[in-house]
């Protein structure tokens, strides 16, 4: 069977941002529509649009392939990675090559010269050329770029240019079924213009921590990377970014990242030349239906914290490992995704509250908020909070698993540090319920039902006590063999998987 590829187009997201306050103009109207609601044409706003849209073409520094980024951890066998091994093989070769024609972008900014794109256009360039809708080529520096978005400002000497910015429009106002249009520079072939509808909203196609995607049917193709999505106003609602196909070429399956996802974060890089996120300090992990009903929460929602960073701002307010994040800053947390991106966008020292869920019922903390790139630069990303203590042995047979006693000789095997306790896992039943859920032999058992476990009987003690109860699963807080990486797993009880 033929495998799908997904094609992440060399396109990615421009968090919009008002430059110039344009107001939206009386003559924006929609296409002229027939009786029967068909929209007859798209001219006159392509007309009024395409001087604002640019193409970008560089050229690699010396060595720059050995300096490139790798390939994104996608999931094993993701359609993603024939894309970025096809852009990688295409990108290598002679430093003295000619510079080739990238990708796309807009000019955001006509009295400055500040145009957006794809950092994955530039990245490692030695020099960056911009080709007007004229098709003059001129020299462009480059203002700041942020990997985790994809996006880069650029900057052109606009004297003489006459240039011709696009406005930002609200990404969260568009619904599915909206006309938008999809102009850049698909193949090398210059300014090009396609129209489709918002297929799909919020998407998340693991390209990034911060996924939210515009999905359309207009044509996208390798090319548009960075150039603009409209909407039927001529307001920029998005970046056109990937495209899901088996050949490389459009099959109606594209993606924008937001306008409005985009907006702080061309802020930041014109402000500062370089962004800012808040960072709260937490590793969060999804809430299973088994986990809500294990910690007594109704509804399959929020953010998990699965452990928390020493010195962090979630440290210093109180939270603590099994808290369920329901709402931050009066936002409410539906997904785990959605953390990141409020939390990131939250200003600076700000002070907000967060309610969560501990105990068996909501408890709201107010936390002072710190700054993302600062905590990466410090290494204390990965520095988490003191891990609960335990040891001892025995089998599990309802959850498929045999604990031992951590001793000095599996210290050794295994690497762990020497103030690591908790529960070994030994063994793992290949059909049991902890191997389904991913446990295996040398992961540590660090709590059960949010209770401290020090020996294997303990762990015993408990699941008998939530059999009884006729609990579905027991909650364990599990340490990914010994090595500080933790996260929680609900294991159904034997009894209880047959659906």
């Amino acid at each position: 069977m033929l495998r799908s590829n997904l094609c992440l187009a060399i396109l990615s997201a421009t968090f919009v941002v008002t430059l110039q306050s344009p107001l939206r103009s009386a003559e924006a109207k929609m296409p002229p529509i027939d009786s029967n609601g068909e929209i007859h044409s798209f001219a006159d706003l392509s007309e009024r649009l395409l001087p604002s849209v640019v193409n970008i073409a560089t050229k690699q520094k010396i060595g720059a392939m050995e300096n490139m980024p790798q390939m994104p951890d996608f999931p094993p066998g993701s359609p993603f990675e024939d894309f970025f091994e096809d852009f990688m093989d295409r990108h290598r070769g002679s430093p003295e090559q000619p510079p080739s024609s990238l990708g796309s972008g807009f000019i955001i900014d006509a009295e400055k010269g500040y145009i957006i794109t794809n950092n994955h256009v530039i990245a490692n360039s030695e020099e960056i050329h911009v080709i007007l809708h004229n098709d003059l080529s001129v020299d462009a520096e480059l203002v700041g770029t942020d990997e985790k978005t994809d996006i880069a400002v650029l900057k052109i000497d606009p004297k003489g240019l006459d240039l011709k910015a696009v406005p930002f429009g609200d990404s969260a106002a568009m619904r599915i079924g909206d006309w938008v249009l999809a102009i850049g520079n698909p193949f090398g072939l210059g300014g090009t213009v396609t129209a489709g509808i918002i297929s799909a909203r919020s998407r998340d196609i693991q390209a990034g921590p911060y996924d939210d995607f515009i999905q359309t049917d207009a044509s996208i193709n390798r090319g548009n990377s960075g150039g603009p999505m409209f909407n039927t106003n001529g307001e920029v609602i998005g970046i056109n970014t990937a495209i899901y196909s088996p050949t490389g070429g459009s099959v109606g399956i594209g993606f924008a990242i937001p306008a409005n996802l985009a907006k702080p974060v061309i802020t930041q890089l014109l402000e500062y030349g370089r962004t800012r996120r808040g960072w709260l300090g937490v590793r969060i992990q999804s809430v299973s239906e088994e986990i809500a009903e294990s910690l007594g929460l109704t509804d399959v929602r929020g953010a998990l914290v699965a452990s928390i960073s020493k010195d962090s701002p979630a440290e210093k307010a109180g939270f603590e490992a099994g808290d369920i994040i329901l709402k931050f800053n009066g936002q409410d947390i539906d997904e785990m995704r959605d953390l990141p991106r409020i939390v990131a966008e939250t200003l600076i020292d700000s002070k907000v509250d967060v309610e969560i869920w501990r105990d068996g019922k909501p408890k709201t903390l107010k936390v002072k908020i710190g700054e993302l790139e600062k905590a990466e630069e410090e290494g204390r990303l990965e520095d988490v909070k003191d891990l609960p203590k335990g040891s001892a042995t025995t089998d599990v047979e309802s959850l498929g698993l045999t604990l031992g006693k951590i001793t000095p000789s599996l210290r050794e095997q295994f690497g762990f540090s020497d103030d690591l306790n908790g529960v070994f896992v030994a063994a793992v039943d290949p059909d049991g319920p902890a191997d389904r859920q991913g446990l295996s032999t040398g992961d540590v058992i660090l709590e059960v039902d949010q209770k401290d476990v020090t020996t294997p009987d303990q762990v015993v003690k408990i699941v008998s006590g939530l059999e009884k109860d006729k609990a579905r699963a027991a909650l364990m807080l599990v340490d990914v063999q010994g090595q500080g990486s933790v996260r929680f797993v609900a294991l159904k009880f034997i009894e209880n998987t047959e659906e």
